[in-house]
């Protein structure tokens, strides 16, 4: 297929998506009543760790989507997923029995390897929620509450980019990544705002989360000597949070006069 044409395609597939929820939006207002309505969003989180997670890990970054159903009695129902990422390692000692005598780490050509780690992980939830239309200009709008249950699981991306560290290799990366899931509970207070027409509908506020969770790896390759603690953590996040949702309304039916 052509460079062009494909160029073209995404070109037009970029307008439609700003295109039709436009049209969406336009078949209904809201602000005469409470509409019961399909919800698709995505959403970002800016999270401070609290708890054990704080001993291993600093800020962390939420990036996913929601999907779910708003009833016209405005509770809402809904999954949602989470990738979860961040730069903030604040262990230490991982690779010390590694290096030299000098604290460098060889890879397999002699040369001196860059080890680079990160905090990676996701989470897939069960959410309920309702909006109470306070300070709001329609009754879809007002403060916005919801919480939910699901799975949580993270570890320590280890990368030596181009260098090959025998020991750092293939699965070798499980002694030290610390791999941990477990129970995820959440809760978040905000305010979420449907226009009356158009495409501006969001929400933002504050958000907590609760892994009730367990290492997972048997061994510690760093700490070969000592069993890998195996009692419940409880890995706290809290932050805030904002989305972007897409309200799918039904196209209402055409009005026909006679004389």
């Amino acid at each position: 297929m052509h460079p062009s044409f494909n160029k073209r395609l995404i070109q037009l597939f970029f307008i439609a998506a700003l295109i039709i929820p436009i049209n969406l939006f336009a078949q209904r207002s809201v602000k005469d009543s409470i509409i019961g309505t399909p919800w698709v969003g995505i959403q970002y989180g800016l999270n401070w760790t609290g708890g054990d997670l704080a001993d291993r890990y600093g800020l962390i970054n939420h990036v996913g989507f929601l999907a779910g159903y708003k009833t016209n009695k405005n509770w809402i129902y809904g999954v949602d997923a989470n990738f979860m990422f961040g730069n903030q390692v604040r262990m230490t000692g991982l690779f010390d029995h590694l290096a030299d005598s000098k604290g460098i780490i060889n890879d397999i050509n002699g040369d001196i390897a860059i080890i680079q780690v990160a905090f990676r992980g996701y989470n897939v939830n069960a959410t309920v929620g309702k909006i109470f239309p306070v300070l709001s200009p329609n009754n879809n709008s007002g403060i916005y509450i919801h919480a939910g249950v699901g799975y949580l699981a993270y570890k320590a991306r280890i990368e030596t980019q181009d260098h090959v560290v025998p020991q750092l290799e293939l699965d070798y990366k499980k002694g030290y990544d610390r791999y941990t899931s477990g129970i995820n509970l959440h809760q978040f207070i905000g305010y979420a705002f449907m226009a009356n027409q158009g495409a501006l509908n969001f929400y933002g506020g504050f958000y907590i989360q609760e892994g009730l969770t367990q290492n997972r790896r048997k061994v510690f390759f760093d700490q070969p000597d000592s069993p890998v603690p195996t009692n419940t953590r409880l890995d706290l996040q809290y932050g805030f949070k904002v989305g972007w949702l897409i309200p799918i309304y039904k196209r209402l039916p055409k009005s026909y006069y006679y004389n």
